[in-house]
């Protein structure tokens, strides 16, 4: 996998009879791979908030056993717009509260704080209007955009059910949304696209809501939902759980990355089994190229269940050519591309006696920029292998990503007006083979329910598509993204 960034993870839970931050920790440990620059956890024991925040990875967390109460949310953290910690740390603008989430307001409902997941288009715009009518911002992050809009909303209507809905109707793009009050509430809402997952459950004493169902299963909850798209969910101690759709959902858009990479194959997504997905993924791409490979390699961690499909229709047998040293963080959410690139021979470690005079299927989940893939590529060949063919479950990425995955401008993206055989030379592999986009739909789901814009240029929302349009031809820092230029 190319380096690119994913967003965050988000959790919240209310626990019967004791403290919810353990729960919160262990659910934020299996949310790890979705951000490991920042992490935090905020709490309430019906007299006070209590929070703790880090850098870096949840085990950062060193005295979450002191946060109190009942009910609590958490977030893990990478960066999709902003800069990133090391970024802020040079530029001396560096504070942790305005980083990390957690993000936390006293001026409605005793309290507030507020995770989020995902990526506003329009943030610019609202970080402007925002301003003008006089509410201070502290941060960059389009996460306290939300949460000053939504108290904005409170203090105007009082209730929560109506501000949420207020709030959904001034943002465009992906949120997936945990938040704690002081008035002893935990709820969270999602986009009406349904762009970025959330999931809910109970076990009688423990309700909670997190971006994967792993989350909830670490806790021992096992009956699972997905929160809808447009929907709101209400926990609280005193008055129970309740659930009500509060913006129409016109036309579903989930991320089809969350199934080909972001999220964990034990997680289960709008109630399809990542795992099974990325095994047909393998499968399609079986059925589309034929090989006479003596072996099939997966980049791990990720691209595992695809060469097990791949294995499965051609009776080819999977081995662990390359070893990841699990000490190293995922090179997709590294933030600067120097680290990332540095990172990939100290990450994989080709096995030669795997290798060595073989004609290898080479398994990765997608080409983004390119740079990675031709490392790993080079990686294997020189390890001894006769022929390497990379086989990606992804089709080519040809557009910026606006809703939470860092694919900021056109010309990063190594397909972008390149044909296949331009790529495969880049890479430099013997021969490329792409999943087609039928592959892809095939293996997920319903292609009207699916976010494609990152690989066909149309986009289900209306400010993200002019952007693109717009852009599309222009030269621009690849460093900033295209929604944090917009006027």
């Amino acid at each position: 996998m190319t380096a690119l960034k994913e967003s965050c993870g988000v959790i919240g839970a209310v626990r019967k009879n004791g403290d919810a931050v353990e729960n919160i920790w262990l659910g934020l440990l299996t949310l790890q791979h979705r951000g490991q620059e920042a992490a935090g956890i905020y709490t309430h024991d019906e007299v006070r908030f209590y929070h703790e925040k880090t850098l870096g990875l949840v085990p950062g967390l060193e005295n979450f056993a002191n946060l109190r109460g009942e009910i609590g949310i958490g977030h893990t953290r990478y960066s999709t717009v902003g800069r990133s910690a090391s970024e802020e740390i040079r530029r001396g603008a560096f504070s942790i509260d305005a980083f990390a989430q957690p993000f936390f307001v006293d001026y409605q409902k005793k309290g507030i704080a507020l995770c989020h997941n995902g990526n506003i288009v329009n943030k610019v715009d609202l970080g402007k209007q925002l301003l003008s009518s006089g509410v201070f911002l502290s941060s960059d992050s389009d996460s306290e955009i939300i949460l000053k809009i939504l108290v904005k909303e409170l203090m105007d209507t009082k209730d929560l059910e109506t501000a949420v809905g207020d709030c959904m109707s001034q943002l465009e793009g992906a949120y997936s949304i945990t938040a704690l009050t002081g008035e002893g509430e935990v709820f969270a809402f999602r986009d009406p696209h349904g762009f970025r997952p959330l999931s809910y459950g109970e076990n009688g004493h423990l309700t909670m809501m997190a971006s994967e169902s792993v989350a909830l299963n670490v806790n021992g909850i096992t009956t699972l939902s997905d929160i809808q798209p447009g929907e709101l969910v209400v926990s609280s101690l005193d008055h129970g759980m309740w659930r009500k759709n509060v913006r129409p959902c016109t036309r579903r858009a989930h991320c089809m990355f969350e199934y080909v990479y972001f999220s964990r194959p034990d997680s289960t997504l709008n109630g399809k089994d990542v795992y099974s997905v990325r095994i047909n993924l393998g499968r399609n791409l079986a059925k589309e190229y034929q090989t006479d490979a003596d072996v099939i390699v997966p980049v791990p961690d990720t691209a595992r269940p695809a060469a097990e499909g791949i294995s499965r229709e051609t009776g080819t047998y999977v081995a662990e050519g390359l070893i990841k040293n699990r000490y190293i963080g995922r090179t997709f959410i590294m933030p600067e591309q120097k680290t990332r690139s540095n990172s990939v021979g100290v990450k994989l470690n080709p096995v030669g006696s795997v290798l060595k005079d073989k004609k290898v299927v080479l398994v990765d989940d997608s080409i983004v920029r390119g740079t990675t893939s031709e490392k790993i590529v080079s990686l294997v060949k020189k390890a001894g292998a006769k022929k390497v063919e990379l086989w990606i479950t992804c089709p080519p990425i040809i557009s910026p990503c606006f809703y939470g995955i860092d694919i900021a401008t056109h010309r990063e993206l190594v397909a972008f007006e390149r044909s296949i055989p331009e790529v495969e030379n880049l890479v430099k592999a013997d021969r490329l083979c792409y999943q087609t986009l039928e592959g892809l739909v095939q293996a997920i789901g319903s292609r009207q329910e699916l976010c494609l814009g990152c690989l066909t240029g149309r986009y289900p929302t209306p400010i993200a598509q002019e952007m693109s349009d717009n852009m599309k031809e222009k030269k621009s820092d690849e460093r900033i993204r295209y929604w944090e230029m917009k006027s």
